[in-house]
């Protein structure tokens, strides 16, 4: 991923979901879900008509899912489940989760007492994995951020609920890994993103989609630091209001020798990937990264390969 589509995607995204937040905010705490949400409509009009860029990016997607072109109709199901999230998640920040549905996939390991290191992608609603852990598991879920992502998911959450940021923890501060090792003693989960990465990571091109795609290895580096159980996570949106909230196998690094590391590290991306890509074609309107997400330029000095082991971690 080359470093314009790197700022593409640090600009829209969140953007859009801050304003999508703040005007479903409203709408939400005024009109109720049911009445709010003939309001998604619109606003997914909007998006699908006046912003371009992710139209087109959308349809990019969906032709690599469908194995064809994608349709208008289907571009805008996109954009309209992506703002259903946003306004879901509004209601599952003010603890409203009997207003949902949530089913589970492999639960067992989700109702583990034992801490564990979750590792997900922009697909779905996290909000439903984590309103799901406290109410149904009663484990406290933390997301481990980039500083500056860590900045803006905790403006949005102010808006709705501020007592949520506690649940982040900015990556790159002195007391980051022990706030995230503490947590992981006391039984909670730890979750990280895997979908997106910045110009500081290492990148590994990885086949997603019959393409190949740069992929960031730090959060599996992170996970093999911290010495715990790895699961893939998604709260998948499934219409109305039901939610499937999905966990996987990746990696056990609670034993891994450092001799065999660098090949659990590597496995354990790839093992991601598939995951990913089975739920792309299983879900494929829950995938969120509005850009060009296989754009790649091999000169730049940070979509090389390197040795997991090689670099600090990020």
């Amino acid at each position: 991923m080359n470093a314009s589509a790197k700022a593409e995607w640090q600009q829209r995204p969140e953007r859009g979901s801050q304003f999508m937040l703040r005007v479903m905010l409203w709408l939400s705490r005024h009109l109720g879900r049911s009445v709010s949400r003939w309001v998604l409509y619109p606003i997914a009009l909007y998006f699908l008509l006046f912003v371009p860029a992710a139209r087109r990016a959308s349809r990019q997607y969906l032709a690599r899912v469908f194995g064809r072109p994608a349709r208008l109709i289907e571009v805008f199901r996109h954009i309209f489940t992506f703002a259903s999230t946003v306004h879901d998640r509004v209601y599952l920040l003010d603890g409203r989760d009997d207003l949902f549905k949530i089913e589970f996939v492999n639960r067992h390991w989700f109702d583990s007492p034992e801490g564990a290191i979750l590792i997900g992608a922009h697909m779905g609603s996290f909000e439903a994995l984590r309103s799901a852990g406290k109410t149904h598991a009663r484990r406290r879920v933390s997301m481990l951020m980039y500083p500056e992502n860590a900045r803006k998911i905790n403006a949005l959450l102010a808006l709705v609920n501020p007592d949520a940021a506690n649940d982040i923890i900015p990556l790159g501060q002195v007391d980051s890994m022990l706030t995230a090792q503490e947590r992981l003693a006391a039984g909670h989960l730890v979750g990280m993103l895997a979908d997106r990465s910045l110009p500081q990571d290492t990148l590994r091109p990885c086949v997603f989609l019959g393409e190949p795609a740069a992929f960031a290895l730090g959060p599996f580096r992170v996970a093999a630091l911290l010495k715990k159980p790895v699961y893939f996570m998604a709260g998948l949106y499934l219409g109305g209001n039901r939610y499937r909230v999905h966990f996987d196998r990746l990696a056990d690094f609670s034993d891994t020798p450092r001799a065999g590391r660098d090949a659990a590290i590597l496995a354990a991306q790839d093992r991601y990937v598939e995951i990913l890509e089975s739920l792309c074609r299983q879900a494929p309107y829950n995938w969120f990264n509005f850009y060009d997400f296989w754009s790649d330029d091999s000169s730049s000095d940070h979509a090389r390969t390197n040795p997991p082991d090689k670099e600090p971690a990020d």
